[in-house]
């Protein structure tokens, strides 16, 4: 057992012993206690981004740190199936320090395993370089991602898709690449099914810009319909709408094995239920998680769902 499993196995067994509203006085308890300049910009954070819930000392509101306990409670014996399932120790340290943080305000851990080797998505320790390769970036912004994809693998790919729906961010993503017949950029939103969304604009960044299911002017299609041919990889980070768009690249992953890059921070739980699901249709996948964010909230979490054939 090494440090990181002894330190997991007393979390969960601490969780198992308090009930809810303990959890939740207890992690209420560590908020208040942080410095002001802390408690400002956490609760600037959660006002500007609602994935998590609320949290206002003033109105005495504490939303999101219910949602934290609840979380923890609800969802231990899954956390741990998730620890047991991941594949290496920097996976396992990785799921540990976002739950000290989650209970804790633990910083410090947090801020060790943020990844500084490999570029975000793409460690080459876990992906393979294949030179036929057909990549598909759903949540595409402006292209940062595939750049980093065509740097890591030499340029070498067969055809690259792109899904993005905000107007101005695709403007400069489809002009970057408009010289490349193999690169093939769509403003449409990935779904689990054929529908027309709205899009919501984010006060602050256009990369955050979020769709919802009223009906509006944006095109949503999903995976399965709308690529014929066998996908390799697969990255998504579409602010909360992963697990829809997952579920319509469901034949995909069962026939293809893609390797897939996912986005598992946007609400607590899509931690653990984005890798059930996957696991639902697919048993032939191991997990990985990579850590790129801050150390005084876990966002920018991804989560490497690897083929065993290919590990």
């Amino acid at each position: 057992m090494t440090q990181v499993d002894y330190e997991a196995s007393l979390f969960f067994s601490k969780i198992n012993q308090l009930d809810k509203q303990e959890i939740f006085d207890n992690i209420k308890e560590r908020y208040l206690s942080l410095n002001n300049s802390l408690q400002e910009g956490l609760e600037t954070f959660f006002q500007q981004f609602s994935f998590w819930g609320k949290l206002d000392r003033k109105k005495n509101l504490y939303e999101e740190i219910q949602n934290r306990a609840t979380f923890l409670k609800e969802k231990k014996e899954d956390l741990e199936w998730l620890y047991q399932s991941l594949q290496d120790y920097r996976s396992k340290k990785i799921l540990l320090a976002i739950l000290k943080n989650y209970y804790y305000y633990d910083f410090s851990l947090l801020g060790s395993v943020r990844e500084n080797c490999y570029s975000h998505y793409f460690d080459l320790d876990l992906l393979p370089s294949l030179e036929d390769a057909v990549f598909v970036d759903v949540g595409a912004y402006i292209g940062d991602t595939v750049d980093d994809f065509l740097k890591n693998f030499n340029y070498q790919y067969r055809k690259i898709y792109c899904y993005e729906v905000t107007g101005e961010s695709f403007a400069i993503l489809k002009d970057k690449f408009c010289l490349s017949e193999r690169i093939i950029c769509q403003k449409k939103a990935v779904y689990d099914h054929t529908c027309k969304l709205s899009l919501t604009f984010h006060p602050t960044s256009f990369s955050a810009n979020r769709t919802t299911e009223e009906e509006g002017e944006i095109e949503a299609i999903t995976l399965d319909e709308d690529i014929k041919e066998k996908i390799d990889f697969l990255k998504m980070d579409i602010e909360g709408s992963e697990r829809k768009a997952l579920i319509g690249a469901r034949k995909h992953i069962q026939e293809d094995h893609p390797y897939l890059m996912i986005s598992v921070y946007h609400g607590f739980e899509d931690l653990v239920e984005i890798p059930k699901l996957i696991l639902q249709w697919n048993a032939n996948y191991q997990f990985c998680l990579r850590y790129y964010g801050n150390e005084v909230f876990p966002t920018e979490i991804v989560l490497l769902a690897i083929p065993k054939k290919s590990a």
